[in-house]
C-alpha cells in the first residue's frame, strides 16, 4: 500500500498542475462564444439587413472550434489519468491475489477472499479520491476567476452621512471646474486636461468639438462615471468627490444620446420612485409632446414598454427622457447629443420644450448639431481634451481665425 499510495500522489500531482491550466485556458476560449451570440442576438436585424449572415455563423463557428481545441486536451488529460489509475488498481488487486497463492497452506481461504475483495475496494477508493481531489482543484478556476471579480475596484459609496448636501442642493447650479483632468481607468492617457472655467448660474453653455475632444467625458465626470486624475468639480460650493454617488446623481438630470427605457409601464419609466402624483407625471408628458400619444393608448399610463423600448420609436423615447427630467426639474440639466438620434422636427420640439420649461435652470449641452447651441450663453470649443476657446457665440464667430468658425463653416452656418 505505501508504494501505491506515493505513485497514487504524483500521478495526481501531475495531473493536477496540467488540468487546472487547461481548465483555465478553456475557461478563457469559452467566454467570447458568449459574447458573440449575445452581439448576434442584438444586432439582428443589422446582421440581416446587411446580408452578413454567413459571416457571423462562420465567427460563432470559429470560435466554437477554437473553444474545443482548448477542451479536447482536458478530456485527452482525464482518460490518461484514468489508464495510469486502473492499471495502478489492477496490479494491486494482481499482488494481492499472487501473494494469496504464495502463501497458500498458510492462509486460510477466507482471509484470501477478504484479501482479493479489500483490494478491489480500496483500488475503486483511491482511484475516487484521487478523481475527486482533482475535480476539485480544476474547478476552483471558476472561484479564482469570482475573486478577480470581487476584487474589481467598486465605485464610492452610495451615500456618506457627514458629507451629506442639504436638501435643496444645488439651488443656484453653479458649477466650477478647477484644473480637472481625468482618464478612463489607471495606465491610460488623459481624455481632459486642466479644465478650468466656471459656469454661472441659469447659465446656458454649448460644449463643441471634434470626435475624440472630450466632450462625452466632461458629462461622466459630473456625474462621477469616471473619477478625477486631477482637480475637482464644485457645484454650488459643493466638492463632488467628497458627497455620496446618489446625492449627486439624484441632484443632476440628464437627457442621453441613446434614450434609455426599461421594461415595465411608461408610468415606472416616467416615475420609477413613485415620487409624482398623476396630474404631474400627465403635466410632463403635455410639456414634453407626449400627451396626446400616451391618451391614445389603450392602457394610458400603465402601457407596457418592451425591453429597450423597442415597441415605441426612437423620437418617443427621447421625449419620454425629455419627460422624464421636466419631472425631476433640477437646477442642472446635462443634454449629451440629446437630438443627435431624431428628425429635425422633434428637434425643434425638445429644444423649445427646453428653453421655456428649464429658463432658470444651468444648462449643459454636448452639441451634435451647431444650430441647437447658437443661442447659448456662451460656447466651450474642446480640442485633445483641453479647452482652446470659451465665449460667446457672437464673439467666435466674428473671429474668422477661431476653431468654432471653422466648425460653424464646414455645417454651413456662416
Amino acid at each position: 500500500m505505501v508504494p501505491t499510495i506515493i505513485i497514487y500522489y504524483l500521478v495526481q500531482v501531475l495531473y493536477v498542475t496540467t488540468s487546472r491550466q487547461l481548465k483555465r485556458i478553456e475557461s478563457v476560449s469559452r467566454s467570447p462564444i458568449y459574447s458573440h451570440f449575445q452581439e448576434s442576438i442584438q444586432g439582428a436585424s443589422t446582421i440581416r439587413a446587411y446580408s452578413k449572415e454567413q459571416e457571423f455563423i462562420l465567427e460563432s463557428e470559429k470560435k466554437v472550434d477554437l473553444n474545443q481545441v482548448c477542451y479536447f486536451p482536458s478530456v485527452m488529460a482525464n482518460r490518461w489519468l484514468a489508464v495510469r489509475l486502473e492499471t495502478i488498481g489492477n496490479i494491486l488487486t494482481f499482488s494481492a491475489a499472487l501473494f494469496a497463492v504464495m502463501g497458500r497452506g498458510r492462509i486460510s481461504g477466507g482471509i484470501v477472499g477478504l484479501s482479493v475483495s479489500y483490494a478491489l475496494s480500496v483500488t475503486q477508493t483511491l482511484n475516487w479520491l484521487v478523481r475527486m481531489s482533482s475535480d476539485v482543484e480544476t474547478n476552483i478556476v471558476a472561484v479564482e476567476r469570482i475573486k478577480e471579480y470581487s476584487e474589481t475596484p467598486q465605485e464610492a459609496p452610495w451615500e456618506i452621512p457627514s458629507n451629506k448636501p442639504h436638501q435643496e442642493w444645488p439651488e443656484a447650479g453653479v458649477v466650477e471646474f478647477n484644473k480637472y483632468s481625468t482618464r478612463y481607468r489607471e495606465g491610460l492617457d488623459l481624455v481632459v486636461r486642466d479644465i478650468n472655467c466656471k459656469i454661472t448660474k441659469g447659465e446656458k453653455i454649448g460644449i463643441v468639438g471634434r470626435t475624440g475632444a472630450g466632450k462625452s467625458s466632461l458629462t461622466l465626470a459630473l456625474f462621477r462615471i469616471i473619477e478625477a486624475a486631477g482637480g475637482n468639480i464644485v457645484i454650488d460650493n459643493v466638492n463632488i468627490s467628497k458627497i455620496g454617488l446618489h446625492d449627486l446623481r439624484s441632484r443632476l438630470t440628464i437627457i442621453p444620446q441613446d434614450p434609455v427605457l426599461f421594461s415595465g409601464t411608461l408610468q415606472m419609466n416616467l416615475d420609477p420612485f413613485h415620487k409624482y402624483d398623476d396630474a404631474k407625471v400627465w403635466s410632463a408628458l403635455e410639456q414634453s409632446h407626449l400627451k396626446e400619444f400616451v391618451s391614445g393608448l389603450p392602457n394610458g399610463l400603465q402601457h407596457q414598454v418592451s425591453e429597450g423600448g423597442e415597441n415605441l420609436s426612437v423620437g418617443q423615447r427621447q421625449l419620454v427622457c425629455l419627460a422624464r427630467a421636466i419631472l425631476r426639474k433640477t437646477r442642472v440639466l446635462v443634454l449629451d447629443e440629446a437630438t443627435a438620434a431624431v428628425d429635425l422636427e422633434t428637434d425643434d420640439l425638445i429644444q423649445q420644450t427646453i428653453r421655456r420649461e428649464f429658463a432658470s435652470c444651468t444648462v449643459i449641452t454636448i452639441a451634435h448639431r451647431l444650430n441647437t447651441i447658437m443661442d447659448s450663453t456662451r460656447i466651450v470649443v474642446l480640442d485633445r481634451g483641453e479647452i482652446k476657446e470659451f465665449d460667446t457665440p457672437a464673439t467666435l464667430l466674428n473671429n474668422k481665425n477661431s476653431i468654432f468658425y471653422g466648425l460653424a463653416k464646414d455645417a454651413g452656418l456662416v
